[in-house]
């Protein structure tokens, strides 16, 4: 592979190609003969059979159209129908980005208006989707990839050499080793590392939030230097799998993160809260909104079932978990053959919501690790227990006598997911019309959701695309943006429905609503998602109804007298879903890994699995090393 790049010139004409590099593992040409561009698509498609690669070719920079006079001859193309919201070049990479609201149309039939575009600017155009809810973090994220161009297409010819230019540490023999840093027998930091003899890449580095003991992965082993990693693979975006990657940065890494698109934006605007959060709290950040933009330059996001090479031996492709937005299986090719491995992270093997089920069927699978949340013999969702149902009554309830609905929520998932619920038994006349407030992030990851429809199930999609029906634009959503907004809620007249985060009551707004709504026995507080051990909201569902809230002298007594319920709204496999997705993956793995779960779940159905399938279980401790071959 170290010759790739000669190979593949070798095989096409003499002085046609200016310049070549990588773009992570795809090969990019650029030529300066705007005829060969037009006319060479079908021999770039032979060198992609030939080679197994992604291989595009690009019209060199100097050949382009100039920006203005290529703007407008792209807005006389694209049909007056579609509103442009935004046309941004990226000249280094011969590159025009047109953000709209009707892709299809933009895009044309069979992707004519593209070839037009190209044919008469000599740019690559892209189209983006504009979401219906403006979101400031994309526009954040994209500035930031834009105003860098340069930079990061050097890094990403530097990360495609990493691939490509052979074996840097000397290959001795033939071996897989995963360590847990985290999330072993436990919920929160996960945190994995795989090595092989050449390849040192990390699953996942996250943080726990309950715990300010066991709140960050075990980092002072020996063979854990964040210098000396190729690759962080993030599975999806909760602060208990991406909240430390930009703490990676800090600590010398300036290697590739892969995930998908919708994880980097909603795991950058957790990270940015995570900091902000931290200075409220008169505490120092343990990493800066600088390193937060270094990783997002770092990128390098993956569509479902895209395969991608990340080292000389290892190949990654990601596949829908069903858990939030974004949220991926990872399946790891290791080798030329020698082992493959599934890490599920958190997934949902069932009916979901907002998003399908997981994935379940792969070329070779030798190992899979999974996840065990709701792993226990307890864990089970009866048929009968209507999450929708019982979350109407609980509204109606109080709303009936005049109070306040409080829903601690984690920012992305299970908001949306209780937005949609809520949105249809208004649309179906189950419920009074009234304000529902949203508070903290799950504004903006509600607007990151209609960005990226393509990742949600079908009936989601069709209803976002048909903007009358779009559940996230109800007008009774409202928006809270400030404190003087949220002291507004708090004190108005009426019932009123209420989504903060953090979902836990570690922080947030949340906390804020609960210490002002907790005396009147008119309100009602409802969880609807996990409590982790040590968090103010297992405490609550255990029973405590006394708790002081803040430190020093602001510390405050505070009673519970509003109702507390808890409806389970799930994005985790129960059970009996657990189980299925073992039985269903094919192939069947020779060897299953538990993880990510209290010790007892996880033990219980490392037991379960062995017992009713066969299959070699191990469920490893924190800092525990586990050879796959």
């Amino acid at each position: 592979m170290g010759n790739i790049l000669k190979e593949i010139l070798k095989k096409l004409p003499e002085d046609s190609i200016s310049e070549s590099g990588f773009e992570g593992a795809n090969i990019v040409l650029y030529t300066k003969s705007r005829e060969f561009f037009l006319e060479a698509q079908s021999q770039i498609k032979g060198l992609v059979n030939e080679f197994k690669k992604r291989i595009e070719l690009r019209p060199d920079p100097s050949i382009t159209m100039e920006t203005s006079e290529a703007q407008k001859k792209i807005r006389k193309i694209i049909p007056k129908e579609v509103k442009i919201d935004q046309v941004i070049f990226d000249p280094p990479r011969s590159s025009v980005i047109l953000h709209v609201d009707k892709p299809g149309l933009a895009i044309g039939k069979q992707g004519s208006l593209l070839r037009e575009i190209k044919e008469n600017t000599f740019w690559i155009p892209t189209i983006k989707r504009t979401p219906p809810i403006k979101s400031k973090i994309i526009d954040e994220i994209r500035s930031v990839l834009y105003e860098n161009a340069e930079d990061r297409k050097k890094f990403l010819d530097k990360t495609g050499h990493r691939i490509y230019d052979g074996w840097i540490r000397g290959k001795k023999d033939e071996w897989v080793r995963l360590t847990f840093l985290g999330g072993a027998k436990e919920v929160g930091r996960s945190a994995i590392l795989l090595q092989t003899p050449e390849s040192r890449v990390l699953l996942d580095f996250g943080y726990n939030v309950a715990s300010e003991e066991n709140a960050y992965p075990y980092m002072d082993l020996p063979e854990f230097h964040p210098k000396d990693l190729d690759a962080v693979i993030v599975s999806h975006a909760h602060i208990d799998h991406s909240g430390l990657v930009p703490f990676l940065f800090k600590l010398g890494y300036d290697g590739p993160v892969y995930c998908t698109a919708p994880t980097r934006d909603v795991m950058s605007l957790l990270q940015l809260d995570f900091i902000k959060i931290a200075r409220e709290s008169g505490k120092d950040p343990i990493y800066t909104s600088e390193q937060v933009r270094k990783m997002v330059l770092n990128t390098i996001t993956l569509g479902f079932d895209e395969v991608a090479d990340i080292t000389p031996d290892i190949r990654i492709t990601m596949y829908n978990a069903g858990h939030i937005i974004g949220s991926s299986i990872i399946h790891i090719h290791i080798g030329n053959g020698l082992h493959n491995l599934v890490y599920t992270s958190d997934l949902k093997y069932g009916k979901s919501i907002l998003l399908p089920r997981a994935h379940k069927s792969f070329n070779r699978v030798e190992s899979l690790i999974i996840e065990s949340t709701y792993g226990g013999k307890e864990d089970y969702r009866r048929a009968d227990d209507n999450p929708d149902e019982k979350l109407k009554e609980a509204i109606k309830t109080t709303i009936g006598r005049g109070g306040k609905v409080l829903m601690p929520v984690l920012g992305s998932g299970r908001a949306q997911d209780v937005m949609v619920m809520i949105a249809k038994m208004i649309q179906n006349k189950e419920l009074d019309s009234v304000p529902i407030y949203i508070d903290g992030m799950v504004w903006d990851i509600t607007a990151i959701h209609t960005a990226y429809p393509e990742f949600l199930n079908r009936d989601i999609r069709d209803m976002i695309f048909k903007k009358d029906n779009n559940p996230f634009l109800m007008p009774e959503f409202k928006r809270v943006g400030s404190p003087k907004e949220r002291d507004k809620v708090i004190n108005e007249e009426g019932a009123c429905i209420i989504l903060a985060t953090s979902g836990m009551l570690t922080g947030g707004p949340s906390m804020k609503y609960l210490k002002e709504l907790a005396s009147n026995d008119k309100n009602t507080l409802i969880f609807t998602c996990y409590q982790a051990e040590g968090s103010l909201g297992r405490r609550i569902m255990q029973g405590e109804r006394e708790f002081t809230l803040g430190s020093g002298r602001s510390r405050e007594l505070v009673k519970l007298n509003l109702d507390v319920s808890k409806i389970s709204v799930s994005d985790h496999s129960d059970r009996r879903e657990l189980m299925n997705y073992v039985r269903d993956i094919t192939p069947k793995p020779r060897k299953v890994i538990v993880q990510h779960g209290e010790k007892g779940k996880c033990m219980d159905l490392g037991y379960s699995i062995n017992k009713k399938f066969d299959i070699e279980i191990d469920v490893p401790s924190d800092i525990e090393s586990i050879r796959l071959k």
